[in-house]
């Protein structure tokens, strides 16, 4: 069931208490090649924008990790700029417990890692959700203020995979849904399932609020082909922040090139584009695409978040627009040799259904629109001409008392040639736009071309510290009743959208037709309206109407959110795709490039996937068109033969395709066991009596770093349990029958992480390297024909740079225990 507390979340701005920032989140695998001088001009153009800090996304698996890290902190402490970890749980794998305790306890003791108003390093995370039960430990051994995104979720799923355990939340969904503009509905059930949180776990917790300007992304190799819509989302986004004031910001993103959000600059040379060649995108859609101007106006909107005031020193412009036009004729027919073909869209949707949205062509989510917004002291108008051709611009969006930012779009239509965009002294003259699609191999650029242009100096104080909602809208149903209250101040996120702040407008008094009236929901409406129908009723908002009564009712308690979009809940397709498309788009998986949605409303769950089945298309079949149903489906239960392969997933065992024997606990009984070879003998484990801890020897290994050497002696910590693990047995076609094997002990250590530090032209580089222990003992011979009683014991190791080359010296160790026998079946 789905009830929104309205009053409790009644008005963003009386939130956050502590010290605010905001961050930009940061892909270090983007920056591998840079020096520390090429860290700082970054920093130093995040400073520009009153950025306090990069939240630094990391892999578990990037191997130039430590050298990037060591550069970037180095950098940011020359500058007194701040870094936060955005540990990285999908990219590149999981994070290990231990090595997340060692990074964080390693780089939080650098001067610009972050620290929130009691001294803990703010810590986040992109998903891992599967390893929520890491952090109370992390926590306790780093004293981390842990605001993940697990946005995968939604928000109390999220609250409710660690309970207690994290100090906030992340929302990674600052992006409109389908062909409408950007809302604060998800915010909201941020901020409600946060508070109410607060509440069971006796303590204050943070919103980290997402910012972005633009979402595209074509990487095949990634599985993402989508945007969402962009437009005017830069300006609507930061007027949201200012009204929901969260405790944090955090901008996605300053350089993930492959998703077409950044405000960073864009770099040709290093590995900024890597992302492009693995993810095998169809062409560079990030290459001469300058996303700079959005960063023009940050200082003016980041000053007033922070602290409610801000003060224009140089009026500026920015304007930004798509070059092609969404339906363009291919001038050089490209695609299909006929120059009235349009430019290949590449297969490209509007919103994914891999996130269970419904999906749109690309062409009905975005405008054919030229978007502005200007930084001005006091209010000016505003030309736009492409193509020599006067549009009409006007502003759509003014700021109270004419100081501030103004905003506006206009539509271009079928007009091509040079954009120029004049406001004041201020002159953009920039990209054409053009249906020539030759420069990106017949494909349309979904991606956003951003230009800015600064004009005359100017000293005037914007100061909203006072300031009330003054304009808002809402969802169907709650439009009306929003407009009314939000013009008064009464703007509750969870039901409207504020669309501009002010000094209050006067509340309706006495003399008012209608005031005083009690008002309530109207038969058959939640309790959403309850907030809503009490203020405007009240002040002469005509009662009763569609929404609210004068006459109390029982309250209707919907199961969805009536602020959920629909999603797909059936669909058909052709030919093989019949039973394919029947069985996912009742789900809610609906690829419209395979299967045609026929029904919409609140989504019907799917089936959680298997963890050991997945599927593919089949080789008879186009791939692109069956192979995401065949993963979705044959994971589910449903894999029609003849168009899908069921497949099994990659468990990451080394023995399964060496016909693995799993033997049951009663070989302890009776020793024997059999298995048509070649064969890997699985033994059981052994119980204990009672739970032990054990202790294990020291292991020595030697790291190679750059051009030093160092050998270590690593201690690994106790293993408690209440079993006792063994070493499977390799079974080869030579053994013959009656073979006698040791039963040898195998326990798995926990991964140890190692601080490592070099000197190399006077600069000293520090890296944090996680070693993985061989099992303790270790086998490191045979077997035989028959075995002496002999196991193998821990020896020494060679790591290289890699960390993926080691090189054991047999060093025997004798063990004794009963030992199974093998008899070949």
């Amino acid at each position: 069931m789905w009830v929104l507390g309205l009053l409790a979340i009644l008005l963003g701005c009386a939130r956050a208490a502590q010290a605010k920032a905001v961050f930009a989140h940061f892909m270090v695998e983007n920056a591998k090649l840079w020096s520390v001088d090429q860290w700082k001009v970054d920093i130093k153009l995040a400073q520009a924008a009153h950025i306090d800090g990069f939240a630094l996304n990391i892999r578990a698996d990037d191997k130039t990790l430590g050298t990037s890290l060591s550069r970037g902190f180095e950098a940011a402490d020359d500058l007194g700029f701040k870094m936060i970890f955005s540990y990285d749980y999908a990219g590149g794998g999981p994070w290990s417990s231990n090595m997340v305790v060692s990074m964080t306890l390693l780089y939080s003791g650098y001067d610009s890692y972050y620290t929130d108003d009691k001294g803990r390093p703010v810590v986040s995370t992109f998903e891992g959700p599967g390893r929520a039960g890491d952090w109370e430990y992390i926590i306790k051994k780093t004293n981390a203020a842990f605001i993940p995104d697990w946005s995968s979720l939604g928000a109390k799923a999220a609250l409710d995979a660690a309970p207690c355990v994290p100090h906030g939340l992340f929302s990674w969904a600052p992006w409109p849904w389908g062909n409408t503009d950007g809302n604060t509905y998800v915010d909201a059930s941020y901020i409600e399932f946060l508070e109410a949180a607060e509440k069971n776990c006796g303590t204050d917790l943070q919103y980290m609020m997402p910012a972005s300007p633009w979402f595209f992304t074509n990487l095949p190799g990634y599985n993402k082909n989508w945007l969402w819509r962009g437009d005017d989302l830069w300006f609507d986004r930061w007027e949201q922040i200012r009204f929901i004031n969260p405790d944090y910001v955090q901008i996605l993103s300053w350089n993930d090139f492959g998703e077409s959000h950044h405000i960073g600059p864009l770099y040709v040379e290093g590995d900024s584009y890597e992302a492009f060649m693995v993810g095998q995108a169809p062409f560079n859609y990030a290459l001469d695409m300058p996303h700079d101007g959005w960063r023009e106006l940050l200082p003016f909107t980041i000053d007033l978040y922070k602290t409610g005031v801000a003060t224009i020193t140089q009026e500026k412009l920015v304007a930004w627009y798509r070059v092609t036009p969404k339906n363009a004729p291919c001038d050089d027919g490209w695609t299909t040799g006929n120059t009235n073909a349009p430019c290949d869209d590449g297969w490209t949707t509007g919103n994914t259904a891999s996130q269970l949205q419904f999906e749109f062509t690309p062409q009905d989510v975005v405008q054919d629109k030229i978007f502005y917004s200007a930084l001005l002291a006091s209010s000016r108008t505003v030309t736009v001409t492409v193509g020599g051709v006067d549009l009409g611009a006007t502003w759509t969006k003014t700021p109270s008392g004419g100081a501030g930012i103004h905003h506006g779009s206009v539509d271009f239509g079928s007009h091509t040639g040079a954009v120029v965009v004049t406001v004041g002294s201020m002159t953009i003259n920039e990209r054409p736009i053009t249906t020539n699609c030759d420069d990106t191999s017949g494909y349309t650029n979904w991606n956003a071309f951003v230009a800015s242009a600064a004009g005359a100096a100017v000293s005037t104080t914007v100061n909203s510290t006072q300031w009330v909602c003054i304009e808002g809208t809402a969802a169907a149903g709650f439009d009306e009743l929003c407009a009314f209250t939000c013009k008064y101040g009464y703007c509750p996120v969870g039901a409207c959208l504020c669309t501009k702040m002010g000094p209050g407008n006067k509340l309706p008094d006495a003399d008012t037709p209608g005031f005083g009236t009690v008002g309530f929901p109207a038969e058959g409406r939640s309790a959403s309206y309850g907030g809503l129908c009490s203020f405007a009723c009240n002040y002469g908002f005509p009662c009763p109407n569609a929404y609210c009564d004068t006459t109390e009712h029982q309250l209707v308690i919907p199961n969805v959110s009536p602020f959920t979009p629909d999603a797909c809940t059936s669909g058909v397709g052709e030919g093989g795709l019949g039973g394919l498309c029947g069985f996912s788009c009742n789900f809610g998986f609906c690829p419209i490039h395979s299967c045609t949605c026929t029904s919409t409303g609140a989504l019907h769950v799917p089936p959680g996937p298997s963890e050991t089945i997945t599927g593919e298309a089949d080789p008879s079949v186009d791939e692109r068109t069956f192979g995401p149903l065949c993963e979705f489906a044959c994971s589910r239960g449903y894999c029609p033969e003849g168009v899908c392969v069921q497949t099994e997933i990659d468990s990451g065992n080394p023995y399964k395709d060496v016909n693995p024997a799993y033997i049951g606990s009663q070989v302890y009984a009776s020793p024997t066991a059999a298995c048509e070879s070649p064969c890997v003998l699985v033994l059981p484990p052994s119980g204990l009596p009672s739970t032990t801890t054990i202790q294990l020897p020291p292991y020595t290994t030697s790291f190679q770093v750059g051009s030093t050497t160092t050998t270590m002696t690593l201690y690994p910590s106790d293993i408690v349990t209440d079993k006792i693990s063994f070493s499977n047995i390799n079974i080869t076609g030579s053994v013959t029958d009656g073979a006698v094997f040791p039963r040898c002990t195998s326990m798995k250590p926990d991964a140890i992480p190692i601080t490592l530090s070099y000197v190399s032209n006077s600069k000293t580089t520090v890296t944090v390297r996680q070693v993985e222990l061989p099992p303790w003992p270790q086998i490191t011979q045979g077997p035989p024909n028959s075995w002496t009683s002999t196991c193998g014991g821990w020896v020494e190791g060679t790591i290289t740079n890699d960390g993926d080359e080691v090189i054991y010296t047999p060093r025997p160790t004798t063990t004794t225990s009963p030992t199974p026998t093998y008899t070949n079946g």
